[in-house]
Parts: structure tokens; sequence; C-alpha cells
């Protein structure tokens, strides 16, 4: 009988757990291995095929799948691997491949610590062999559960997990961590968000940087560790890339961590958490951008939507800041073709128009009309402050402080209380643990108790971080009335009304219609975005 030919396949595997245990578990160390035993029992050897630095949870790896298409065609029998948790550490799938794929494709399976050979079945090795995956299965959760708690830790301690540094900054050198500022690369941001705040839009943005041939991040960073952009990377900016940076409170000196889960430690795709649910450290490094700037901006992109462009292409200064006195609904901007074929522009309430006046009244107003209105007030309130700058910024300021302080002693009260409950949380999970231990509450009970005090705890440290950032931004606003007298000053003289002035100044303006359902005289009402307003606010008649 002619003895088979055997065509080995030799697979290593690292795991980044598996680097900490140093040589011992080294890619060359596996080599040698694996290359002597071949060698000793005449094997051919056809390749080797390598993960490095890939869990074994997941079968989705470059080098299994390539020994796998080279098993199922032909072109290796045999399957050499120093254990079975190299080969992967899903019981399940590892107990599929040997015992039904790996049998109907004619190949020979051996794991060589664990004296695993699937040609001879009927040893203790290959008996054991399921209870082996199922403890590869448990080391790997076990690690991933250890991994995930460290993970937390250094978040918690303000140590930087990233692998690297958001653009504009670099990494710092401390134990920490902490993000520093890359001086040439931080103005390019600061630039960024001064462009959105004054009004354009990301694709706007984009083409700006890329005209100028400012690199984007994905080419700096590239060009900055010594390697050559991918083929397939064109280095240019796009608006996606704007508006990702646009939502990072990484520019303002917070830290934000732990953003990103998996359904398990077996399914390595990630999901966004909610933001309440990120860890972040506050005023953590130096900021590349002002709160000011920063409010500017979250303003901008949260209160009015940008602004639909017409049909023609043209974006109207108050497209997105306008809203039904009535149903509280958006105001959007229509157009019609006159008898003289001229286009004309005007606001009604988007639900009127769509469904009638079984919802909602008419609000019509020609567009021109609305702009000058506007335009007017602006005016007139610039005319007011610079007549007055003086007393109106004291108004403000002390108005502002009197907000602020009450604001902060409501927030402070509303800590203080929280944290003393979770405080005491922690005091009752460990009196229904000793409780427990003393035999005093079965451990059915105590589970209960403490299952139910954890999830209050996880929920007051919610909380407890939400009013820290209320007072943050409480302190950010205390003193902002020399920034809109600033802007609003520029517009004393303006000839007409733009969309930079709008995002500047405006938070809504509220429309009433000409059949309010109230039955009181129609009103528009400009609501400005911060509170000196009290001191100049007044209503504009249609």
């Amino acid at each position: 009988m002619k003895q088979k030919k055997y065509i080995a396949g030799l697979y290593f595997r690292l795991s980044q757990e598996d680097e900490r245990q140093g040589e011992s578990a080294s890619i060359d160390n596996q080599r040698t291995m694996l290359r002597k035993y071949a060698e000793e029992h005449g094997f051919e050897i056809h390749d080797e095929y390598i993960d490095d630095g890939i869990s074994g949870t997941t079968f989705q790896r470059p080098g299994v799948q390539r020994l796998l298409d080279d098993a199922k065609t032909g072109v290796i029998n045999t399957i050499i691997v120093k254990d079975l948790s190299r080969f992967g550490r899903n019981y399940i799938e590892v107990g599929q491949y040997i015992d039904y794929v790996f049998p109907a494709f004619g190949i020979r399976f051996i794991a060589i610590q664990d004296n695993v050979d699937t040609e001879n079945r009927d040893s203790g090795s290959m008996e054991m062999m399921p209870i082996m995956n199922v403890f590869n299965e448990w080391h790997a959760a076990n690690t991933s559960k250890k991994i995930r708690a460290v993970r937390r830790a250094n978040a918690k301690e303000g140590i930087y997990t990233a692998k690297k540094a958001s653009y504009g900054y670099k990494m710092g050198t401390d134990k920490k961590r902490a993000p520093v500022i890359d001086e040439e690369t931080a103005p390019i941001v600061r630039r960024i968000f001064e462009m959105y705040a004054s009004g354009l839009s990301p694709n706007k943005i984009s083409e700006v940087l890329n005209l100028e041939g400012i690199p984007s991040p994905a080419t700096y960073a590239y060009t900055h560790n010594g390697q050559k952009p991918k083929p397939n990377v064109m280095g240019l900016w796009t608006a996606v890339t704007i508006r990702e940076m646009l939502n990072k409170i990484i520019y303002i000196g917070h830290m934000p961590q732990l953003r990103w889960t998996s359904t398990s430690y077996k399914n390595h795709k990630r999901f966004r958490k909610d933001e309440n649910e990120w860890s972040v450290v506050y005023n953590n490094h130096e900021p590349i951008i002002s709160q000011e700037l920063w409010d500017r901006v979250q303003e901008r992109k949260k209160s009015v939507a940008t602004g639909r462009k017409t049909i023609i292409g043209f974006t109207h200064p108050l497209s997105g800041f306008l809203f039904c006195a009535d149903c509280g609904g958006k105001i959007k901007l229509c157009t019609s073709i006159g008898r003289n074929s001229k286009r004309r522009f005007y606001f009604d309430c988007g639900y009127h128009l769509r469904y009638g006046k079984a919802y909602c009244f008419s609000h019509y107003i020609a567009a021109s009309v609305l702009e000058e209105i506007v335009l007017d007030d602006i005016r007139t309130m610039a005319q007011r402050i610079v007549l007055d700058e003086k007393s109106i910024r004291e108004e403000f300021v002390r108005r502002n402080a009197e907000l602020a302080d009450e604001a902060v002693k409501k927030n402070q009260k509303e800590l203080q209380s929280k944290q003393n409950r979770a405080e005491e949380l922690t005091r009752l999970i460990q009196t229904a643990y000793e409780d427990k231990v003393k035999g005093k509450i079965p451990e059915d009970i105590c589970i209960g108790f403490i299952e139910k005090y954890l999830l209050e705890q996880k929920t007051i440290a919610e909380e407890i971080e939400d009013i820290q950032k209320r007072l943050i931004a409480t302190e950010t606003t205390r003193n902002s009335a020399d920034d809109f007298i600033r802007d609003i000053k520029k517009y004393l003289d303006a000839p007409e009304l733009t969309r930079e002035m709008c995002y500047e100044l405006i938070d809504r303006i509220i429309v009433g219609g000409s059949q309010n359902v109230t039955g009181k005289e129609c009103e528009i009402e400009i609501v400005y975005k911060i509170d000196i307003v009290s001191v100049l606010r007044h209503k504009v008649k249609k």
C-alpha cells in the first residue's frame, strides 16, 4: 500500500495577550517548534500562515482564511499548529472544523502540545479535545473581561488609551499619554471651526483646504510616520472628515474614551455607544479651540439646520432658523413664479403646506419682508448698544451673574445629593455582602440587592457626569457679553442680511400666522443666542 504524502501548512498566531507572555509564545518560537515536528515526521512543508496580533475568538483572520482556502482546494492536506488555542478559541467553530470540515476534505489536523492528531481519533487526547476547546474559550472570555476592566480603570484615571492622537495633537510622553498640541496641524483645526462658525458648509471647507493643498489627516499621518500614502488613498479632505472633527470634544480639552463596544468577545464588530455611556475626563489637556468657538459651532449644528438649497442652488439667509408660533414646526422657504415670470420667495408653515388647515394655519410672509424685519432689528439693537455700551454691558454682566450663581448653587446642591447617595449605595453593597457571608441572608437575595444597588449606582454616575457638564457650561457663559457686543457692532450699518449674521447672533425666529389660532395679533419674535436680549428684547410686528 502506497504511503500517503503529507503536504503541510504551518499555522502561527500571536495575539496581544500572547505578546505579554514573552518569547515562549512568539511567532519565531512557534515556527521552530512546528518546523522541527514536520521534519521529524517526514511532512513536506508547503507554506507558513501567520496572524500576528489577532484574537483567536474570530475566524475572520487573513492567515487562517488563506490556510483554510488552501486546505479546501487540496493545496495542502495537513495542518499543524502549536496547540488548539492557536487555531482558535471559539470551541463551537473549532469543533466544527475538526469534526466535520477537515474529515470531509481529507485534511489531517495536528496540535502538537495538546497531543491532538485527527489520524488517531481513538486516543485519549482526541476524547479530551472538546473539553480543551471549552477551556480555551473560557480563557478567551476571562481574558476579554480582564482587558475591559483594565481599559475602564485606565479611562477613569485619565490614561489616553487611543492608538494614535487625533489630528491636531501628538501623543504625549508622560504616564497618562495626554495629548500635546501639534503646532503644525492645530491651526488648521482652529481654522476649520472658525470657517464653519462663519457659515461655510463642510463641503465648502473641504474644497478650500484641498485647493490650498493642505494635506488631509490621513496623508499627514502617513507622511509623518515615514510611510507613503496607500494607493487607494487620494489624500483629499472630505465633508465627512470635517463633520467628524466638528464633533470631537477632544479639541476643547476633554478626553472621551470607551466610546465603542461589541456585542460579545466572540463578535468583534464594534458599535458606537450613546454619549452618556462614554467615559470622559474633563479639562484633561490643552484645548485647541475656545469654549466660545465650540459653542458657536454646536449651536449652528443643532439649532438650525444648515438650510436647504432651492432648486436654483440658493440658500436663503434665514433658512432653518424659522419656527411656527402655533404648531412649533419649521417654517419652510417656498418659491413661485409671478405673472411677470419673475421668481419670488416666501415663507410658510411646513405642516400647513403638507396637511392644510386641519393641522395648522397659513403663516405666509414674503422672504424680502422678513429679511428687512430681521435686518432692521439687528441694526437697531447694534445702534442701542453703541449709544449705551457701558451700561448695557454692566446690566448684562449683573443679570448673567445672578442667573449663573443660581444655576451653580442648584447644580452643586444636586451634585452633592447624588454623590451622597452613591456613597450610601457603596455601603449598602458592602453590608449585603457581609450579611451573606455571616449567613444572615440567602445568597440569591444578596445577589438581588447588589444588582439593584449597582444599577442605581450606574444611573447616578451618569447623572453626576451630566451635572458636571452643566457646571462647566455655566462657567463658560458667565462673561460672554463682550463677544456678543463685538459681533453685533459689526452689523451696525449692514446693507443686507447674511447667513453669517444669522449664525453669529440668532438662535431662532418665531413666526406668527395671518390666522393665529389664539386670535391675537400676529408677531415675529427674534430669539438671540445670549441673554443680553433681556435688556434689549422687543417684538417686531409684521
